[in-house]
């Protein structure tokens, strides 16, 4: 009985000769009948009739024929009976299964047949043709058993392949590689055998249940056979043949599937199909197809699925990556990430529709502030009774505080809209460098985009400081001061913030409206990491001058208890004593272009100006050649004020004194000690006030319009009384008829430190920012030539826009115009080439 495994190689086993052999003559008629004893074994090998076969018997008639020198004629006669038993018994019933019907499913793509039908005829083939392999090959493990002498008698020392590796061969010359001329077709079997396996995974692609084990055994053939009997790894069957066709062919079906996905318009539906598509071709590749093409048939579905259409994809109206990104649709984002970064890892499309979607819902930030109307308090709490039983009305904001409602609602909203693209980063995008990188460039250019980006974000950082962080624990106050610091430093113009935040904060400083001290020096320092010393000094040097203050005002007071004059009615004096350069020029009452003469002809009240006196004697005593101006307009005052009753009003308030605490400005203060001397019925023209205070008339005016305009506020009454601000010509009479339900009343201020600008002192603000930026470049251009002494124009231009961009954005125009000024004002000259003609490099003038 003959068993083993056949081939020249893996045999391990030491073959010996029979000891006796008996060499006959005729050499000839000897090979003859051995051959005829090996011809019948082969054929029963074959009809799987060998259990009567002897291995000894049978490996003898080989080794003898190999004695004989007759070997080649051996190794030719297998050869010539491998494919004699092909074409006969091999070839005849795989013939009969390539029917026209199975040739126009495979290849010609016939429609209008049934899933059933289709697989029944694929499998039915492939069937044949894995039945005919595995019995040829177990044929040939037998054989070359019987024939293993001749390989080492003969095939080595001629250097011919081994009868095991030229028999197998032969399969893929006579089966796999025959022509089907004869049955009317030109095709060879390899395109059928191909075409059928690729129709059978097209069915498993589309849901169908296909025999995966059939398929494997025919790809392991696939896989077993080489293109020459060399059997070169790169050469395998699989990889020549069989491979570019399915590689090809699935090309072509998700093609086909990715324009049907187009048609149906659903990215989601898109995203989920490519995702499942590449989970299934690696499974397939792994049980049914072959590991080495998993590779390949992955960029197959990267390129017919991601990369030609991605961005049509991206596109699409209510699917695509702006309804993503506006449903939070957290799953679809990380699945389209996941595809797009297989295809290119730097992510271009997925980076430029995100940088685009954030400009579009920036532009709806700014388009829905200016569609929002702020005239009218939002939220609970804003409506202010009646007094007269109705239902409340909505509270009416004046212009500051619009403005500041306005600014509050921006920020809140590019915050959450930046918090949400975080959460998509974190949550999607696997933190992927280059994403943040693109959406914090989108985010900077809509945020400088809005001109007034600067003036909002230090409204809103006020608006906080001032109230929004009451009852707040010490971790959400990080996370407000954070997203501030954030905020700022998306901006461009940090010059224009620098200059609003120190009017805001002056104004909290100065009025006591700041939550928190502790809290202010916090975020003043978190300024100082991000933007540098000189960025915060001025803020610094306000805190300081507070801080002197209150310390020069504790002195003072106890300086007055020294001296015993310890009286009742005495007026409790506050000073907050202010360095000129820490301070904004509104504050310090340096707008309006006076002179520091017509400041101080301001006329005072005699108890003030006692104080006055008193305070500068006290100040100027260790401070020699220190100079005081009283800035009117930036102080305030508490004042007790006595409304006597209406004789003809016996209910109500009016029919008794009322007595209230008003907190005014110190011009206000000045403007209603006047009334104390008048009499009843006696009005008080605005020349009258004016020239009996000396109050500069835009401080004046708006100290009239403070007390005379608003309702809730009336402590004077106007002729005539409407909505407008206080002018020369209107006259003014002590309302004896106010009345408040509150004790203690602070009257708002009308200044120029808390009026909103119109667009003309908008336009002014701009242009003396402008002017400030030219003597900021001037500095950093002389700063930069002394330390350099000479460098060309590029480098200048270079180091001065890297300087400045610190602060703003400068242009290229201002830097070369003002390179050009200093020239002009010889603190640069430009050097010369040796014929005298301007060289392109700056010297620096000593």
């Amino acid at each position: 009985m003959i068993s083993g495994r056949g081939g020249a190689g893996g045999r391990g086993g030491r073959i010996r000769p029979p000891r006796r052999l008996a060499m006959q003559s005729g050499g000839k008629n000897e090979f003859e009948n051995c051959w005829e004893k090996l011809h019948e074994a082969l054929r029963d090998i074959h009809t799987k009739n060998a259990g009567n076969l002897s291995f000894e018997q049978l490996y003898r008639y080989s080794y003898k024929i190999v004695l004989l020198k007759s070997g080649h004629l051996l190794y030719d006669r297998v050869k010539e009976f491998e494919e004699g038993w092909f074409e006969s018994m091999v070839m005849p019933p795989i013939s009969a299964l390539i029917t026209k019907n199975l040739v126009s499913i495979t290849l010609d793509g016939a429609a209008g047949v049934s899933v059933v039908e289709r697989r029944a005829i694929g499998e039915k083939f492939l069937k044949v043709v894995r039945s005919s392999w595995e019995n040829h090959n177990m044929s040939m493990n037998m054989i070359a058993d019987v024939l293993m002498y001749l390989d080492r008698g003969y095939g080595q020392e001629h250097n011919r392949p081994s009868i095991y590796t030229i028999t197998i061969g032969l399969f893929r010359d006579n089966i796999l590689r025959a022509n089907l001329g004869a049955t009317g077709s030109n095709y060879e079997v390899f395109d059928i055998l191909n075409a059928t396996i690729v129709d059978q995974i097209n069915m498993e692609r589309e849901g169908d249940v296909i025999d995966k084990a059939l398929l494997r055994s025919c790809m392991s053939m696939l896989e077993g056979l080489f293109e020459t009997d060399g059997e070169n790894e790169a050469e395998r069957l699989y990889l020549t043949t069989f491979e570019p066709y399915f590689i090809r062919t699935s090309h072509e079906f998700y093609r086909a599937e990715c324009e049907r996905l187009l048609r149906e318009a659903d990215a989601s539906a898109w995203l989920r199909q490519t995702q499942r598509r590449l989970v299934e071709e690696t499974a397939r590749c792994q049980t049914t197809i072959s590991p080495l093409s998993e590779q390949k048939i992955a960029s197959v579905i990267d390129d017919e699925l991601i990369t030609k259409h991605l961005e049509e994809f991206l596109q699409l109206e209510g699917s695509g990556i702006r309804a993503m990104i506006d449903n939070d649709r957290i799953d679809d984002l990380g699945i389209l990430y996941s595809l797009v970064s297989r295809v290119d890892e730097k992510v271009p499309a997925l980076r430029n529709a995100l940088a685009i979607r954030v400009m579009d819902l920036g532009n709806e930030i700014e388009q829905n502030l200016n569609n929002t109307d702020f005239s009218i308090a939002q939220g609970a709490g804003t409506e202010e009774p009646t007094g007269d039983g109705e239902k409340p009305r909505p509270k009416t904001l004046n212009a500051s505080a619009q403005l500041t409602a306005a600014a509050v609602k921006w920020v809140d909203d590019v915050l959450r809209l930046k918090d949400k693209f975080d959460q998509l980063w974190v949550a999607c995008f696997d933190r992927k460098p280059v994403i943040e990188t693109a959406l914090t460039r989108s985010f900077s250019t809509f945020i400088n985009r809005f001109d007034r980006a600067s003036e909002f974000v230090s409204l809103f950082i006020d608006d906080n400081l001032k109230r929004g962080l009451k009852g707040k624990t010490e971790a959400e106050v990080d996370v407000v001061l954070d997203k501030a610091i954030t905020l700022l430093k998306y901006l461009n113009e940090k010059d224009k913030f620098e200059a609003y935040y120190q009017k805001h904060l002056a104004r909290r400083l100065l009025h006591g409206k700041s939550e928190s001290q502790d809290i202010e020096q916090e975020m003043i320092s978190r300024m100082k990491r991000e933007l540098g010393n000189n960025f915060t000094h001025k803020f610094e040097g306000m805190f300081r001058d507070m801080n002197t203050s209150r310390e020069t005002t504790e002195q003072y007071r106890n300086h007055v208890r020294g001296l015993g004059e310890l009286d009742e009615g005495r007026i409790d004096l506050s000073i907050s004593v202010l360095a000129g350069n820490n301070w904004p020029k509104e504050i310090m009452g340096r707008a309006t272009g006076l002179s520091a003469e017509s400041r101080l002809k301001a006329t005072y009240p005699t108890e003030i100006q006692r104080l006055q006196n008193s305070f500068f004697e006290f100040y100027t005593k260790n401070r020699n050649g220190r100079v005081l101006t009283w800035v009117g307009s930036a102080g305030s005052a508490d004042m007790k004020c006595t409304f006597p009753k209406i004789p003809s009003k016996t209910t109500g308030p009016l029919s008794r004194d009322r007595r209230y605490e008003i907190n005014v400005s110190t011009y206000g203060m000045v403007v209603l000690m006047l009334f104390n001397t008048t009499s009843e019925d006696e009005w008080l023209s605005f020349e009258d006030i004016q020239a009996a205070t000396n109050i500069p008339q835009p401080d004046l005016v708006n100290t009239l319009t403070s007390l005379s305009v608003i309702k809730q506020f009336r402590i004077l009454l106007k002729q005539s009384q409407t909505k407008s601000a206080a002018k020369p010509g209107d006259r003014f009479a002590f309302n004896r008829e106010f009345a408040s339900k509150t004790i203690k009343i602070k009257i708002p201020s009308v200044n120029a430190a808390n009026r909103v600008e119109n667009d003309e002192e908008r336009k002014e603000t701009d242009e003396k920012n402008l002017e400030t930026r030219k003597h900021v470049a001037d500095s950093v251009i002389v700063r930069i030539m002394k330390q350099r002494k000479e460098l060309s124009h590029t480098q200048l231009v270079n180091e001065v826009i890297q300087v400045l961009s610190g602060r703003f954005k400068p242009e290229m125009s201002l830097i070369k115009g003002q390179i050009e000024s200093l020239i002009s004002r010889e603190y640069l000259e430009r050097d010369e080439l040796p014929d005298g003609s301007p060289a392109d490099k700056y010297k620096y003038v000593a």
